[in-house]
């Protein structure tokens, strides 16, 4: 008895995708049984692909025109508003790149997914090639014994055996049971055109499976290397690394929408394919399989009897009788002609071993072990295959929505640290308070101190002195700083404290401390005058 069908039940998604239309390039109405050789079926496939094109397409031009108005609008903003901006693309980028990283991590899944859907689909093939090589090889061995070795020992015992007319008629009914073992065999069906195919499929399912999931690898990489750049630039406020993301985004954006068409296209393909597996293995084998037979494998019902079961009976009743035959000549021809033993015994080693290969060739013929192959392939490519094929999906479609938005972003942080130099740029660049000064000050090697007015003066008594030789002060008379201290700011500022050597603008005394500096100076020449004359 045959063991229960396990029934193969399509999943939800397989529904869904079926029902998505099928149209062709035209527009026209197509139908959507799973049909690879019809190319109006395959102008379906083409144009699911066309679609995501032109959602490409849209895509585009929306980000050109985004980026277009961004480069060309003019803002007077406020420092409060310059600042609001500026975290909103720092936060934007931030949320872009986590959608990024999550399209990632969903990809990652997909893809191994359908890996698994995939090999689990080659392992069944090889199942499946292994059993209907083994069926060949059985059916092979064995017409090869009764062809061929069963003659041989058939001819050497009829000229052993010619003196008994009783012996050689048995010699003519073990002659007459092979050949009917032997038309048995030929009625079963041939694998090797089947196995061939199998092999070939299952070879080139492996080799693209392979590129194909060493690509989405590289995909992925690329896209975390994007998101990598695109936060170095904003970090460091990098403008080449900024270019460089929105160059490499655009790439990536293209990417996503290919593998998005491809995706979709190879998943409703499959969900056409899985939605009715039976009619479409019935129509490709009509040609070379009987359909009763392709029905027994397919189904595997208790209700149906093996279409091999009346050979197999003839085989096992025709081997049975010949095995009887070839007992009772070693009982009572052999004391009459004992050289006939030997070929006696070699016929009954054949038959014990042909006995041997059909038992084996039964259970290889029987449902059960190809029917469980079948479903696995079915199991790996319509629920682990598709499955990963709509995880892929999604991934394309976040990582096209996180790149778009970086590129909405790259505009706005590019204009924002254009911003911030030219407002670097109007400070002068002697103001202590300049970040750039500082960073330039940072590199250069410090000047010596300068000291005051009063230690020139005094350590080294000449007015020529009051000048460092490092760096390049103004002698103008005070008269000439009270001037030029109208240019910063219209008043004269007011100081109780020499500035000279801090590298500031010119100070600006009041007159108290102008008559006091004046009289200072002169007693303070008077003294080293009279003391160093010249």
């Amino acid at each position: 008895m045959l063991a229960a069908r396990v029934e193969y039940v399509a999943p939800w998604w397989v529904a869904w995708l079926h029902s998505v239309p099928h149209l062709g390039l035209r527009l026209q109405p197509v139908d959507s049984t799973f049909n690879p050789r019809d190319e109006s079926y395959r102008e379906s496939l083409m144009f699911l692909g066309l679609v995501a094109a032109v959602c490409l397409g849209l895509n585009l031009i929306f980000l050109a025109t985004y980026v277009v108005c961004a480069c060309c609008c003019r803002r007077d903003e406020a420092i409060q508003t310059k600042r609001r901006n500026s975290c909103c693309v720092t936060w934007t980028a931030v949320v872009a790149g986590l959608v990024c990283c999550a399209a990632v991590g969903v990809g990652f899944y997909g893809n191994s997914e359908t890996n698994d859907g995939v090999y689990q689909l080659i392992y069944s093939l090889d199942n499946a090639n292994h059993t209907f090589s083994g069926i060949d090889a059985l059916v092979s061995g064995t017409t090869q014994k009764m062809e061929a070795d069963l003659e041989q020992h058939l001819a050497r015992l009829s000229e052993i055996l010619a003196a008994r007319g009783d012996y050689i008629q048995t010699l003519k009914f073990m002659q007459q049971m092979a050949g009917n073992i032997i038309v048995q065999l030929s009625g079963l069906p041939a694998w090797r055109e089947v196995t061939a195919e199998l092999t070939e499929l299952a070879d080139e399912t492996g080799y693209v499976e392979y590129y194909r999931w060493l690509s989405y690898l590289l995909l992925f990489i690329l896209d975390l290397l994007i998101c990598l750049v695109a936060c170095l630039g904003l970090a460091r406020r990098s403008r080449g690394l900024l270019a460089s993301m929105l160059c490499c985004g655009v790439l990536a954006l293209l990417l996503s929408w290919t593998s998005l068409a491809a995706d979709t296209a190879a998943a409703v393909g499959t969900s056409d394919f899985c939605s009715a597996p039976d009619t479409f293995i019935l129509n490709i084998t009509e040609d070379h399989i009987r359909t009763e037979v392709t029905r027994y494998y397919l189904y595997c019902s208790q209700s149906v009897s093996s279409p091999f079961q009346q050979a197999l009976t003839i085989f096992q009743r025709s081997l049975t009788t010949m095995q009887i035959q070839v007992a009772g000549l070693l009982q009572f021809a052999v004391p009459l002609f004992p050289t006939a033993e030997k070929d006696l015994l070699g016929i009954q080693l054949l038959l014990n071993s042909s006995e041997s290969g059909l038992h084996q060739l039964t259970a290889m013929l029987d449902c059960r072990g190809l029917h469980k192959d079948y479903l696995d392939a079915l199991a790996g490519i319509c629920y682990d295959g598709i499955e990963g094929l709509l995880y892929l999906g999604l991934f394309s479609l976040l990582a096209a929505l996180a790149f778009s938005t970086m590129i909405c972003v790259g505009p706005r942080a590019w204009k924002h640290f254009t911003t911030r130099d030219r407002d670097y740029d109007d400070i002068d660049g002697d103001d202590p308070f300049n970040p750039q000064a500082r960073r330039i000050a940072a590199h250069n090697p410090p000047r010596g101190q300068l000291r005051s007015f009063c230690s020139y003066s005094s350590g080294l008594g000449s007015q020529t002195s009051l000048q460092p030789p490092a760096q390049t002060i103004s002698n103008a008379p005070v008269s000439e700083y009270m001037n030029q201290a109208m240019l910063f700011g219209g008043n004269p500022r007011y100081e109780n404290v020499p500035l000279i050597g801090r590298g500031s603008p010119p100070p600006t005394y009041s007159p108290s401390m102008r008559a006091t500096y004046l009289s200072v100076a002169d007693e303070h020449l008077r003294h080293y005058g009279n003391e160093f004359p010249a």
